[in-house]
């Protein structure tokens, strides 16, 4: 469970290489008996249920107060959007100002 949680943040978009490259040299001291990648990944399934009670436990309780991240989020280049149907009905082109928050 603790590979799969420190997989996320890190940079590595692969997790066989995640696996076979950090964990596996950089983590071996603190995992004895480190299975092989094919058998972890065979694993990760029975983690799912432990994984989901832990973060349940790490959320606080809301206090009213929400953080949203203003970053653009581009689902077509422009040159595509004529051609480009998946969003069609659900999204349309406007302004974005990252000035969201007067203060």
């Amino acid at each position: 469970m603790t590979i799969l949680v420190t997989f996320h943040p890190n940079q590595t978009r692969n997790f066989q290489h995640y696996y076979l490259n950090h964990v596996c040299i950089y983590w071996r001291d603190a995992f004895p008996g480190l299975p092989g990648y094919q058998r972890f990944v065979e694993w990760i399934p029975s983690t799912l249920l432990p994984l989901r009670i832990y973060l349940k436990r790490c959320f606080g309780e809301c206090t009213g107060i929400g953080f949203l991240d203003a970053t653009r989020l581009v689902a077509c280049q422009n040159r595509r959007i004529s051609s480009h149907r998946m969003f069609e009905g659900l999204a349309a082109r406007s302004s974005f100002s990252l000035n969201l928050v007067e203060t």
